[in-house]
């Protein structure tokens, strides 16, 4: 059975925070808990934290996964991924997977400063659907492919937006694609891979 795209991205995030080294997983927007599903397979990561704002996902991720992992290898909380929580340990990577296109850009901004001013974690995957691609979907130029995305990036937008992040928050940044990518639109996904010195 061919992969999903969904499944390829939470692959290659999963494989990325593999190569990285990375003990600890912070996933903010976690929803019904897919990737953290993908990292407790692995022992390499000791700690993984998931946080999201819907209740209803949580206790999806809750069912699936407590069963897996006692509550010194996983945490779930009931939290606004996009204000930094008090008294949160230490993580040392973090994600934002399919998150930040459901944020108004006022919020985003504050998910900004959460994530890598106050978290800052040695690395950071952020990934998002990429808006030129859509034409290969079937969607008309002026649709986004949930109804719930405030917005949806092509290539340059999101690369310039990285980049930004990264030199306000003394990071480095790389960019990619996810999924098979056409000549002309590129990946249907893409993502950034932000990294800082230990």
């Amino acid at each position: 059975m061919k992969a999903t795209l969904h499944d390829e991205r939470l692959d290659l995030v999963t494989a990325l925070l593999l190569q990285s080294g990375a003990g600890s997983v912070l996933d903010l927007g976690c929803g019904a808990g897919r990737l953290l599903a993908h990292l407790l397979r692995h022992p390499q990561f000791a700690r993984v934290t998931g946080i999201d704002l819907s209740a209803d996902a949580l206790a999806v991720a809750r069912h699936e996964l407590q069963s897996r992992a006692g509550p010194s290898r996983l945490q779930l909380m009931h939290a606004n991924c996009t204000r930094a929580l008090d008294g949160l340990p230490f993580h040392e990577a973090a994600t934002m997977v399919e998150t930040i296109e459901h944020f108004d850009p006022g919020v985003l901004s504050a998910a900004e400063r959460a994530l890598f001013a106050c978290y800052r974690p040695y690395v950071a995957i952020v990934t998002t659907p990429n808006r030129e691609y859509n034409p290969l979907l079937g969607l008309p130029e002026d649709r986004l492919r949930d109804p719930d995305h405030r917005f949806e990036w092509d290539r340059s937008r999101f690369r310039a937006w990285a980049v930004g992040v990264a030199r306000r928050n003394g990071y480095a940044v790389r960019v990619g694609g996810i999924g098979e990518p056409d000549g002309e639109l590129g990946a249907p996904g893409q993502y950034a891979y932000f990294s800082r010195d230990r």
